[in-house]
């Protein structure tokens, strides 16, 4: 399998396949994704970007949406990280009606890494449309990190429909990551846990804030897809 492409103009994103993403998601598209005019509207595409990015997030780099203001969810994300009871099986996520417990993988020993104290926020999104989407269509998507910086990732998403080989719509957006607590930039980097999640996401050949300290391991990591 050739490496993921590492470029990003439109034309590039264009010709993007499913082997240019190391993380796979799958969608089944609802009655009302559907707008006026019988396809997906524009609103729903961001909503599958939050939906990969995110599962991404728990299950992977150690992120806790939830217990900022629940603590009680703190147990229930840690069961989804690596290593826990039921941890969804890596390229093969599933979300809208089609979730159910064949999509998860049983393993023995609990979750025991603690969740970060950094959250993201969006501060830029992007998106490419090639081609329509419509109900009942199930969507695949692809997850993968273009740049990594000290506190800054930017993802792109890329959504095929199942069967087809095209393209369909390549978008996401840049988080910056803030202290859970006060909204606020820290004086240091990124959370490491979570650094090293999104390091494993990283296309070869991007641009990574921590080439350097790792030994330029950073860039490297990206497309060792079995690992995930």
């Amino acid at each position: 399998m050739p490496p993921p492409t590492t470029t990003t103009t439109t034309a590039t994103k264009k010709r993007r396949t499913r082997s240019d993403y190391l993380f796979h998601q799958t969608h089944q598209t609802r009655w009302h994704d559907n707008d006026m005019y019988a396809h997906l509207n524009n609103t729903v595409y961001t909503k599958l970007f939050d939906s990969i990015i995110n599962t991404y997030l728990i299950t992977h780099c150690g992120m806790n949406p939830f217990s900022a203001n629940n603590p009680t969810e703190k147990d229930r994300t840690l069961n989804l990280q690596p290593g826990s009871q039921s941890t969804p099986q890596p390229g093969s996520q599933t979300t809208g009606s089609q979730t159910n417990e064949s999509q998860t993988t049983s393993q023995t020993s609990p979750a025991t890494s603690p969740t970060t104290p950094q959250i993201g926020l969006i501060i830029a999104s992007h998106c490419d449309y090639f081609a329509s989407v419509s109900f009942p269509d199930t969507l695949e998507l692809g997850l993968r990190v273009n740049q990594l910086g000290r506190s800054s990732v930017t993802y792109e998403v890329g959504v095929f429909r199942r069967g087809e080989a095209a393209v369909k719509v390549v978008g996401g957006y840049t988080h910056v990551f803030v202290a859970r607590e006060t909204m606020r930039p820290t004086a240091g980097e990124m959370d490491p846990a979570v650094r090293r999640g999104l390091e494993r996401l990283l296309v070869a050949g991007s641009s990574s804030s921590s080439s350097q300290e790792d030994g330029g391991q950073g860039p490297r990591l990206a497309g060792e897809k079995a690992r995930l």
